[in-house]
């Protein structure tokens, strides 16, 4: 497995039929996987990072139904080279993940990865047919000590994590059978808020805006920011002097921009990528569609290179408060895994 593909950051659905037939089924599923996963992640998040399992081995044509480590592995690699895992939190302990848990992306519906400052958590589903009181078994085979009360946190210890070949980030885990989620962190304080506290506050308006945006397609991997977020990771301070000199220039010629209040860019199938920008206004999205387009058709001071070497600029239109950019990305390009972190021109605040 390659480093690159080692980079923790990661997804949730829940799977309802609203009737109106089959074709109608599927299209209200794939419009909400990453709204319902984020409306369960912690009202704090500042950075989410999503993986629709279920989605990477479709586009993949891949089956693993009854799959070994080694197929498993081979699935995570064409993933990578397709840059579908780059967000996932799972990646280096599939394997370990697949033995002890019989859960991984193998047969994953879709997974989350929730960051603030206090914490993060990983939010896995597990698909409408998932067995939860055997998983619960295995928990306790496993050597994970059992809540008190239903609903509460099972706690492994460090040595029984390291044995197992599993990472301290699913050393707690809480299971929500009625919401159809596995949660999991490496901070059990921080999981022991996430139903009480942390889950009834109210999404961040900037990223709600922004996941609004993949409501129609569906949203194979992405990662979404808070606007203050976006401003610190994305932002061309992380560029040397003569590359931020290079910026500013760029930004001047340009014209006018306005601060984000949230950002997102998302793989989607057919090998395209969309990215979404939420602001205060529409008028101010209008202006700024103009404005970061010119900036995503040229130069990439900080990243290297230009950004027509990384991707194709398609339709950037401005809907109500929120800009969209469609990118094709060129051939051996990584558009996703190389533009989710900084500095990135057009995402400049």
């Amino acid at each position: 497995m390659t480093s690159k593909r080692r980079t923790i950051v990661i997804g949730a659905i829940l799977a309802v039929v609203l009737g109106g037939g089959v074709l109608a089924w599927q299209a209200w599923q794939q419009d909400s996987r990453l709204a319902t996963a984020v409306a369960l992640a912690p009202g704090d998040s500042q950075r989410l990072s999503w993986t629709d399992w279920s989605g990477v081995r479709e586009e993949l044509g891949a089956d693993l139904t009854g799959a070994g480590p080694e197929e498993v592995e081979a699935f995570l690699d064409r993933g990578y080279d397709a840059d579908l895992t780059s967000t996932s939190a799972v990646l280096t302990s599939a394997t370990a993940l697949q033995e002890q848990w019989d859960l991984s992306p193998a047969d994953l519906e879709w997974e989350l990865l929730a960051q603030a400052v206090d914490g993060q958590v990983v939010l896995l589903g597990p698909g409408e047919d998932f067995d939860y009181e055997a998983f619960r078994e295995r928990l306790r085979a496993a050597g994970y000590v059992e809540p008190d009360e239903e609903g509460g946190t099972w706690q492994a210890g460090e040595g029984e994590l390291a044995e197992l070949g599993l990472p301290p980030e699913v050393g707690s885990v809480r299971v929500d059978e009625d919401a159809g989620v596995v949660a999991t962190s490496e901070v059990a304080a921080y999981l022991a808020q996430w139903d009480e506290e942390l889950r009834e506050d109210d999404v961040d308006e900037g990223v709600a805006d922004v996941v609004g945006a993949y409501d129609e397609v569906r949203a194979l991997s992405a990662v979404v920011y808070t606007g203050d977020q976006a401003c610190g990771e994305l932002a061309m301070s992380q560029a040397d002097g003569a590359d931020n000199a290079r910026a500013d220039q760029l930004i001047a010629d340009a014209g006018e921009i306005h601060p984000l209040r949230g950002y997102g860019m998302a793989a989607l199938p057919g090998d395209a990528v969309r990215v979404a920008m939420a602001f205060e206004s529409d008028d101010q999205a209008r202006t700024d569609a103009d404005t970061r387009s010119t900036l995503a058709a040229g130069d990439a001071p900080g990243q290297g290179g230009t950004f027509p070497d990384r991707f194709r600029l398609g339709e950037v239109s401005a809907r109500g408060n929120v800009v969209r950019m469609e990118l094709a990305p060129t051939e051996g390009s990584y558009v996703l895994s190389d533009l989710s972190s900084g500095p990135v021109l057009f995402a400049t605040c």
